[in-house]
């Protein structure tokens, strides 16, 4: 479900997306996937929110998370990206934007499609081929969710109120199918 501004309220969870422009890249190297993701920490420690899953691609993002206060949490990604795309243009000597669209973000109403939603987010770089399983992907919280990591862009209550241990949500997304439906 597309949802407007109106829809950002505390506890809702929300599928955050987008796709750099054109052909470009959103990250280059590990230096540009890094600078965001410090950019990314450290607001999110001024804009409440709980990071469910997240996984960035070279060309396009998702994060799963929950709005944790009354700052609209459209404004954690609104600061992350406007500081990235600055960072960027003057490592990559460019000039303009890169995403394709404003900040793509749908609604998820209900535990069973966020945790499909989960599944799909960690399995992205496997289905690019750019990592066999989604342990070996550095940027997203796969890592966290079967506990071989620990950052802030986890929040474990998730994975214990759906899953009894870190094993089992491995099991889980291993029976990944690509297609996945609310």
């Amino acid at each position: 479900m597309r949802c407007s501004q109106d829809d950002f309220t505390t506890g809702r969870v929300f599928h955050v997306f987008n796709h750099a422009i054109d052909d470009l890249k959103l990250f280059y190297d590990d230096e540009d996937y890094n600078y965001f993701l410090q950019i990314f920490t450290d607001r999110i420690n001024k804009i409440p929110a709980g990071i469910i899953s997240y996984c960035l691609m070279p060309n396009h993002y998702h994060f799963l998370i929950r709005q944790d206060s009354d700052i609209k949490i459209y404004r954690l990604f609104n600061y992350t990206f406007i500081s990235y795309a600055r960072y960027f243009n003057k490592q990559h000597d460019r000039k303009g934007p890169i995403f394709r669209s404003p900040l793509q973000h749908t609604v998820v109403e209900t535990k069973t499609y966020m945790i499909k939603l989960s599944k799909y987010i960690h399995m992205n770089p496997v289905y690019a081929n750019l990592a066999e399983k989604p342990e070996d992907w550095p940027y997203s919280n796969y890592r966290e969710w079967i506990n071989a990591r620990k950052s802030k862009l986890f929040l474990p209550d998730i994975r214990q109120n759906c899953f009894p241990n870190s094993q089992k949500y491995r099991e889980y997304v291993e029976a990944f199918t690509y297609h996945y439906e609310e």
